[in-house]
């Protein structure tokens, strides 16, 4: 029997009854994957190590200890240093970007991104050879200057948070009212003073966003801190020490709480800039478009030409020491780092695995997501059930990565849990990449499907077409760009973390950003810079091919509208 010769009831009632079915699965399976591990999280924060209950003790032995007290300070005033540092330069080459009339703004973009292609250790690898002991950059060092501690921790993560804060400031930027200018223009305001109150202000709520993006990244990031910080404890690092170190999971769980807190602030204030951000735009507001100016023009291109250059000597140096045969004595360039099997048991397995693990997130988490967000965005009937799955999908967004890892390992390796076969698998890495990156994903897929008008299902259902049909012929097709973004999203992101799978991982499944760890803690650091570049390679050429790819679609998007 065929949909065509159904009684229309039943035509209808259908459909209706397999959306129920698919959101609460998807519902089900986001409590699953995030909620659940949280809950062990905290059930496990108020036991002894005997499991048996001991309310809030753990909590007032942490806040009671000198040495945690230490790594709460050392982890916020780095952070506070780092945003100072950091935001600030964003906002100059955002401004560069989007305000005057540069030339090749879109290399500059590239290069701005390129932090992103790589592992976070990999700037930190990087300052090593620039500034350590035997660094290139040595000799012209202040003497007492050590990388290995709070300044090297700083100044890696200023390289990997920038593309971050330029990311928000430049959209904060673009969004701009050319009316004001014109007014301002017209009354003869000074350039100064329409900077401080014009400008400034209205890029206010992406300044907010960006300064907590940096500090949440810079609390929350392990690997930086472990391969650069030496002996300046942070928390990042003590969670790791509690939890491998001296297998005190109750002691970690606690710390993984309070690594939850900056993410949570920095949530809750995303959520209420983004409130304000839509209110200031109104539909009569005109886009500014810059006009050239020699002057400015050129200033804003000598800005950004000192922005990249530190960006592309990290990389530069992190390339050449992976190809020199030993540092700094005997510079001759040779391959020999790049052979994997000589420093670490897994060899060119690490990379596979690195390779798997994206390439597997990618393909199961863009079809989850994007079918997620269509059946929330047509989930009219469905409110509480729909608010619950918006709510599950947002809620990554204020977990660190660190702190779900440890869910994962206190949930899916309990003895009572029927999953905890799922532990040791190359499958409890891809959930736990796919939930961790379902928020910014679901919100590009929801942006994409709002795009799209209602009149295209109207239509298809006075034409009697199923909605399944509807949905594979006309709605992907319209979103395959945003689509592409998705799947280049996870795959990037799954291919480079390293805090959320740091307890996770078996000898079977350790991905190369882990094998960078391993074989910088046992003194292979070529081959740890090596490694990096692999991913870092992949990872370009993954994005490459998107760009690639969204552009031949866009072109044959253009065609097909003008016909």
């Amino acid at each position: 029997m065929t949909g065509h010769s159904l009684p229309p009831r039943v035509a209808t009632v259908r459909p209706a009854l397999v959306r129920r079915l698919g959101l609460a699965l998807i519902v089900g399976t986001l409590i699953l994957g995030i909620a659940l591990p949280l809950v062990s999280l905290l059930h496990l924060a108020l036991q002894a190590r005997d499991g048996s209950f001991v309310g809030l003790r753990n909590v007032l032995a942490f806040l009671g200890s000198p040495a945690l007290a230490v790594s709460v300070w050392n982890s916020i005033w780095t952070a506070l240093v780092t945003v100072i540092l950091t935001v600030p330069l964003a906002f100059g080459f955002a401004y560069a970007l989007t305000r005057t009339c540069l030339r090749g703004r879109g290399l500059f973009n590239m290069i701005a991104a390129i932090p992103l292609l790589a592992p976070s250790v990999l700037p930190a690898i990087a300052l090593i050879y620039l500034f350590g002991n035997q660094g290139l950059l040595r000799p012209w060092l202040p003497e007492g200057f050590d990388i290995y501690g709070p300044w090297g921790i700083i100044l890696a993560h200023c390289f990997y948070a920038f593309p971050l804060a330029v990311l928000i400031l430049t959209t904060a930027l673009s969004t701009a009212d050319a009316r004001l200018y014109e007014a301002a223009a017209s009354l003869g305001t000074p350039a100064r003073r329409v900077f401080f109150t014009i400008t400034l202000p209205g890029a206010r709520y992406g300044l907010v966003g960006a300064i907590f993006v940096v500090f949440t990244e810079v609390v929350t990031d392990f690997g930086v801190a472990k391969v650069i910080g030496g002996q300046f404890n942070v928390l990042a690092t003590d969670v790791y020490k509690q939890v491998v170190g001296q297998q005190n999971f109750p002691m970690g769980a606690v710390i993984g709480f309070f690594l939850l807190l900056p993410a949570l602030l920095a949530f809750m204030v995303d959520r209420a800039v983004q409130r304000k951000q839509q209110a200031q735009l109104t539909a009569r507001a005109v886009p500014l478009l810059p006009r050239p100016e020699a002057g400015r023009d050129r200033a804003a291109l000598l800005y950004c030409l000192l922005i990249a250059a530190p960006i592309l000597l990290v990389i530069g140096i992190a390339a050449w020491a992976s190809l020199v045969s030993y540092w700094p004595y005997n510079l001759a360039l040779t391959w020999r780092h790049y052979d994997f099997a000589e420093t670490d048991p897994a060899g060119w397995g690490s990379v596979w695995n690195t390779v798997r693990l994206g390439l597997i997130s990618a393909c199961i988490g863009t079809p989850l997501v994007f079918g997620t967000a269509f059946l929330l965005d047509r989930a009219k009937d469905m409110p509480r059930l729909a608010d619950a799955g918006r709510a599950l999908m947002l809620v990554p967004l204020a977990v660190p990565g660190l702190v779900m890892g440890l869910g994962y390992i206190f949930f899916f390796n309990a003895p009572w849990n029927p999953l905890n076969v799922l532990y040791g698998t190359m499958a409890i890495l891809v959930l736990n990449s796919v939930m961790r990156l379902l928020p910014v994903t679901y919100v590009t897929a929801t942006t994409a499907l709002t795009a799209i008008d209602r009149e295209f299902d109207a239509v298809g259902a006075s034409l009697k077409v199923p909605g399944w049909k509807t949905f594979f012929r006309v709605t992907v097709p319209l979103c395959l760009p945003s689509l592409l973004n998705i799947w280049i999203y996870f795959f990037t992101n799954a291919a480079t973390t390293l805090s959320a799978i740091i307890f996770l991982y078996v000898a079977d499944t350790k991905t190369a950003s882990i094998a960078i760890v391993n074989m910088d803690e046992a003194g292979a650091t070529a081959s740890a810079a090596a490694m990096g570049m692999v991913i870092a390679a992949l990872c370009a050429t993954a994005k490459l091919t998107q760009v690639g790819a969204s552009a031949l679609i866009d072109r044959r998007r253009r065609r097909w509208s003008q016909r």
